[in-house]
């Protein structure tokens, strides 16, 4: 019904913005992804989804029309509602959740609060073909990268460090060169840590 919103961002917060749309204030749920990537300017467009529920209509939007999709596929799960979905999206960039629904990494999906095993395979059992026909990705090449990652994560475990720290200097080392070997990865990471 709502497609997107254009006009003077009134309020901006991590969890919602106000638009102000010819004098009517529309309250817009956000993830942090999107409050992330808000303009500095007082003019904003999201893309929106509004959720219609007996008891109130909740408007959801996102700066790129990418992140509403994936926020869609989410919503498509059972078991997966609106807030579930902007968590994800909140705690992983859209790229990271479709890497991890092609690749099939339950372990990334279930690192996200609120999310457990059976949910987390769920979301890849129904949305995998989706997410690969979608944004025409290769299966083989995102599990090869993804296993190196893993490995070199859980060996910065053993050495003892913390794994959500771990975990984002491996995501920056692994986008800069997605074929870098275990070693590399590694090597770069102590590093940084």
């Amino acid at each position: 019904m709502i497609a997107h919103l254009q006009g003077k961002l009134a309020e901006k917060s991590p969890t919602h913005i106000i638009i102000d749309c010819g004098g009517v204030g529309y309250h817009v749920n956000i993830s942090l992804h999107t409050y992330s990537l808000l303009p500095n300017t007082d003019f904003i467009k999201v893309y929106t989804h509004l959720q219609i529920k007996e008891d109130a209509h909740t408007l959801f939007g996102f700066i790129e029309k990418s992140e509403r999709e994936i926020f869609r596929l989410l919503l498509s799960v059972s078991g997966i509602g609106a807030s579930i979905a902007r968590t994800m999206l909140s705690s992983l960039d859209p790229k990271q959740i479709t890497n991890a629904i092609a690749s099939a990494d339950v372990v990334t999906i279930q690192s996200i609060k609120g999310i457990g095993s059976k949910t987390a395979q769920r979301v890849i059992l129904d949305l995998k073909e989706k997410v690969l026909k979608l944004y025409d990705l290769d299966e083989v090449s995102m599990s090869q990268s993804n296993t190196n990652r893993d490995e070199a994560l859980s060996a910065l475990e053993v050495l003892g460090f913390v794994r959500k720290t771990s975990e984002k200097i491996i995501e920056k080392i692994v986008k800069e060169d997605p074929d870098a070997s275990v070693e590399s990865i590694i090597k770069k990471a102590l590093k940084n840590l």
